[in-house]
């Protein structure tokens, strides 16, 4: 359990209250929420977020101004950055469709409304589109991680381009943005934060809850008119990704 065995169980127990009071929680914002279910669960994702990163110890800065509308896409390191994002956008997220499955956060995302993509089955993409379109003709944000898969965060992948055709269906404005993070020297952000090819998630997330704290920094780009061609709209989304996520780095080392 890391360096700090006694603060992991303390952590341990606290996740497990969070969890457990949040299911209830849950039943209470789709009771009193007078938007609709959506923005319930919308809502309810918002809140379970900061809740699970006090219990992390996270401390997130953000730059930029957070979109209201639209499709927004961001570089992936692992479960934090949603966790990050939805503490601070209150968005509905797409996620690959193997994160349903996951231990502890396959639950908070299915409950929060994410719309699960299977991104290796090509037939599926249009039912996937149109998925995604409803929430961005509602004017919701919707958050994509363009990548496909998660990283360590030394650079950004190459972008898929397939679902960014639904924000070219719908008109929505796209905002590029970058996450990233900092462990102030309790360990390395690339296997310890971020979550990623073999690592296993219960013995990271037990690792990552015997730290002290740590620091994530989320930076949102202009809000601009999608291209007309997803592949060319990929490529510029992916510069202006990289860019942001440059910028992180320059600034954590100031």
């Amino acid at each position: 359990m890391g360096q700090h065995p006694v603060r992991g169980c303390f952590r341990i127990l606290w996740l497990s209250w969070v969890i457990v009071s949040g299911m209830v929680a849950l039943a209470w914002f789709l009771r009193t929420e007078k938007r609709g279910e959506t923005a319930a669960r919308i809502a309810w994702m918002q809140w379970m977020s900061r809740r699970f990163l006090a219990v992390l110890h996270v401390q997130v800065t953000v730059s930029g101004e957070v979109p209201r509308e639209g499709l927004i896409a961001c570089n992936h390191l692992g479960y934090v950055d949603i966790l990050v994002l939805g503490s601070v956008c209150p968005a509905i997220f797409v996620a690959k469709s193997d994160v349903r499955a996951w231990p502890i956060f396959g639950w908070l995302a299915s409950r929060a409304g994410t719309i699960f993509v299977s991104r290796d089955a090509p037939a599926k993409v249009a039912a996937q589109l149109r998925e995604m379109e409803h929430p961005l003709r509602e004017g919701r944000p919707v958050i994509l991680f363009p990548e496909g898969t998660s990283s360590d965060g030394s650079q950004v992948l190459a972008f898929r381009s397939s679902l960014l055709e639904s924000a070219i269906l719908t008109g929505s404005p796209l905002t590029a943005a970058a996450i990233g993070y900092d462990l102030q020297g309790e360990g390395s952000v690339g296997t310890e934060v971020a979550y990623w090819g073999d690592l296993v998630l219960l013995p990271h997330l037990i690792n990552l809850l015997s730290k002290t704290s740590f620091q994530a920094r989320l930076s949102f780009g202009q809000a601009r008119n999608p291209q007309h061609d997803r592949k060319q709209e990929a490529r510029l989304l992916h510069e202006e990704v990289c860019l942001l996520q440059r910028n992180l780095f320059y600034t954590r080392n100031e």
